[in-house]
């Protein structure tokens, strides 16, 4: 991890987009510690705040893309001839469907909290051909919040991130269960406002 911050520290915006593309689809790289550490460095001043958090999201968004196009186009042959490059084996890839399952395609948010799964959930989706609109409409608003989470976290605290990361990488699934309650709530208001305003007039 110590070479990923000096290629963050010596490249920047560059280094946490690649980083983070390479790292989703499979690459082991902490990205949570990642973007809490590009974080840190908005906080002093190396990086600015705005734009660290725009190529957060567009790192996300391509790595997560690329491996949902993955999984569409070769489907299991990834996951059986070249599981061991991305870290994948039959075990993760059992427990990432039982995700699915549970939760459908809300598990493209939920996923992105919990380690193990974030890597595999738009591998999977792709070898399920789940429509892309779908795909993207779950996997990108879970890369916005999870990307900006992290990465204002590290503003935040300053100093203090580290710890703070590991902390909450230790509670991430009831972050990522957490996140998508409130999503949920919020859509199921949006349709009743809007069903009253229709019944009033």
């Amino acid at each position: 991890m110590h070479e990923c911050f000096q290629w963050v520290r010596e490249y920047g915006y560059a280094a946490i987009f690649l980083l983070l593309v390479t790292g989703i689809v499979g690459a082991p790289w902490p990205e949570e510690t990642l973007l809490t550490f590009a974080g840190y460095l908005a906080f002093k001043g190396a990086l600015h705040l705005e734009t660290t958090l725009a190529v957060g999201f567009l790192g996300t968004v391509c790595g997560i893309t690329t491996s949902y196009l993955l999984g569409r186009t070769a489907g299991l042959f990834i996951i059986h001839k070249l599981g061991r490059l991305i870290f994948l084996n039959d075990a993760k890839l059992a427990r990432v469907r039982q995700w699915f399952e549970r939760f459908g395609k809300w598990v493209l948010i939920i996923g992105y909290f919990v380690p193990g799964v974030r890597h595999f959930t738009a591998l999977v989706a792709g070898t399920s051909r789940l429509p892309y609109r779908e795909f993207a409409l779950f996997a990108y608003t879970g890369a916005l919040l999870w990307s900006a989470l992290f990465i204002t976290l590290g503003y935040t605290v300053g100093r203090q991130w580290r710890g703070i990361v590991d902390e909450l990488q230790a509670h991430q699934i009831h972050a990522g269960i957490a996140v998508v309650v409130g999503l949920g709530a919020y859509a199921l208001f949006r349709y009743l406002s809007a069903r009253r305003r229709a019944h009033s007039t």
